[in-house]
């Protein structure tokens, strides 16, 4: 045991925990938080933002991309306030970030006097988008609190944590220890039956079909995919958030768009790491004479959106790897399906080139960006043709907001993507009303030379809503007009690199130029009104 403050015990125990990045923000209530990293500057780097928000987004870009945790850490009240975007983001597609937060004096909490940033019933108010979340009251009770959230992050499902110290805790002093952290483990399949029900099924389906979700990527557990895959000749339909599961070379990868015709004509579904909506909600989606296996790590997710006939408890590397052992006790002989499925493939391809322009300019990346670049998508034209038919060849090389839908969010995101992932080039797109939320940060970009590609497709408008007002809604255009800087002169006001590019050749050559630079770079393409990508049908 060591003397130390509530502060000094919180950064030794992130310390002690592997942190070595944190997104922060400071603030009155965390000044003895700051005080002790400032003590921890060679172990610990703090990049601050311009906004909380940025911080959330940053933390999950960082932990989705790299595996490890992310980190961020703001005030109280507001401060939390505004990073629970980035949380819900965070908390969609699964992501281990641990959000750090102050709170008001420790003796006052829940008084509702009106102190600085105090809200009411903060702790309950985060957990609607955090898995677990929890509250120091002692400098003793800090390093107990850390270990419990790094806990909860690497066991189970993977979602976002919330812990927060008041500021009288953080300075106060007192005898410490500091824990170890855990070893991670991986649950094991305990209902053997159930696991050898999966393998016959799938050994004597004639046509299995495989779901794959976020949760193959989380578990890394690729190769396992890849070889049961092989084994079954099964196609692998990769949701958005699974994509780079299967790398887009395969012959038995396929996009979400697949999975309308795959489906029907398959007599086995194994759906892995998904929650497995749009099949089971569908009018395409599974009947009931088909047979589902749903191999998941969370127990509330298994049945959720479908009935399942065989239940796998684990995640998806655990799973994966238990069926491709015992496979060869029911397998058959299989002949090869590349021929079919790269027919399917070449069908999925002509309906996404057909989307124009949105195809030729996410090409325009795609054929400047290295096999392991990562692309942050956002809500936006390019961004919802490229969710699904920007070829992904690795894992954890497309990054997108999952079900929240958070506009907004992608172009700190792929900040936190390239912080974590140096050595990496790292691409983000955006529209020009998703990038007005945090257009400050080319501030943070600027400060920290985060060297990324932004691109912004400049329409003038929120597209998606404009479109659908003026061609669903009888031309009540209403709110989705914007008046825009010259996004040009604007990076260059802070600092950054500012270009214009117009059409997808001339995207091309200012992306091969951003690459190759050792500083950021934001691309402006000017886009007018685009068809809608919504309805592509293989049928």
């Amino acid at each position: 045991m060591a003397e130390m403050t509530g502060g000094q015990a919180l950064v030794q125990s992130l310390k002690m925990e592997g942190v070595t990045t944190i997104f922060g923000l400071p603030g009155v209530q965390l000044d003895w938080a700051f005080s002790a990293l400032w003590e921890e500057q060679d172990s610990i780097k703090v990049y601050h933002a311009r906004h909380e928000q940025a911080t959330a987004y940053m933390a999950d870009g960082y932990a989705r991309t790299t595996g490890k945790v992310g980190t961020c850490l703001v005030v109280p009240g507001p401060g939390l306030l505004n990073a629970m975007a980035g949380l819900s983001t965070a908390y969609a597609t699964n992501s281990p970030v641990l959000c750090v937060a102050g709170q008001i004096q420790s003796d006052l909490i829940g008084v509702e006097r009106g102190l600085l940033h105090e809200i009411k019933n903060q702790l309950e108010m985060v957990q609607s988008v955090t898995k677990w979340a929890g509250r120091g009251m002692t400098p003793q009770e800090v390093p107990g609190l850390v270990h419990e959230a790094f806990r909860q992050l690497n066991s189970g499902r993977p979602r976002p944590v919330e812990i927060e110290i008041p500021p009288d805790v953080l300075q106060a002093k007192a005898d410490v220890r500091i824990l170890e952290p855990d070893q991670p483990s991986r649950p094991r399949i305990s209902d053997l039956d159930q696991l050898d029900r999966a393998a016959q099924a799938l050994g004597k389906a004639q046509n299995p079909v495989i779901f794959a979700g976020g949760g193959v990527i989380t578990a890394d557990a690729a190769e396992e995919l890849k070889r049961l895959a092989e084994m079954l000749q099964a196609p692998v339909v990769m949701t958005t958030n699974g994509r780079g599961a299967l790398s887009d070379r395969h012959y038995l990868a396929h996009s979400p768009l697949a999975g309308t015709v795959l489906t029907p004509e398959a007599d086995v579904v194994l759906a892995v790491g998904t929650r497995f909506v749009q099949p089971a909600t569908m009018p395409w989606g599974v009947k009931e004479h088909q047979t589902v296996i749903q191999l998941d790590i969370d127990p509330a997710e298994i049945g959720r959106n479908t009935k399942v006939d065989i239940s796998l408890l684990a995640d998806a590397r655990e799973g994966l790897a238990q069926l491709v052992e015992r496979l060869p006790r029911y397998n058959k002989a299989r002949p090869s399906r590349r021929e079919e499925n790269e027919a399917l493939q070449r069908r999925e391809r002509e309906q996404f080139a057909r989307i124009e322009p949105q195809s030729s300019l996410a090409m325009a990346i795609r054929e400047e960006l290295p096999d392991d670049g990562i692309l942050v998508s956002e809500m936006t034209q390019v961004g919802y043709w490229s969710n699904q038919a920007f070829p992904i060849y690795q894992p954890r090389t497309l990054v997108t907001a999952g079900y929240q839908g958070t506009l907004g969010y992608g172009f700190t995101t792929a900040m936190g993507a390239k912080v974590g992932n140096p050595d990496k080039k790292v691409v983000s797109i955006n529209g020009d009303g998703g990038f007005g939320y945090q257009l400050q940060e080319l501030s943070t970009m600027k400060h920290f030379n985060i060297n990324m590609v932004t691109v912004v497709f400049s329409d003038n408008a929120f597209g998606n809503v404009n479109r659908i007002q003026r061609e669903q809604m009888g031309n009540r255009v209403l709110g989705s007009e914007l008046t825009n800087p010259d996004w040009v002169k604007l990076a260059e006001s802070f600092g950054v690199n500012g270009v214009r590019a117009n059409g997808a050749a001339e995207l091309r050559l200012a992306m091969r130029e951003a690459l190759s630079a050792d500083y950021p770079t934001v691309i402006e393409v000017p886009m007018g009104q685009v068809p809608s990508m919504w309805g592509l049908s293989l049928k």
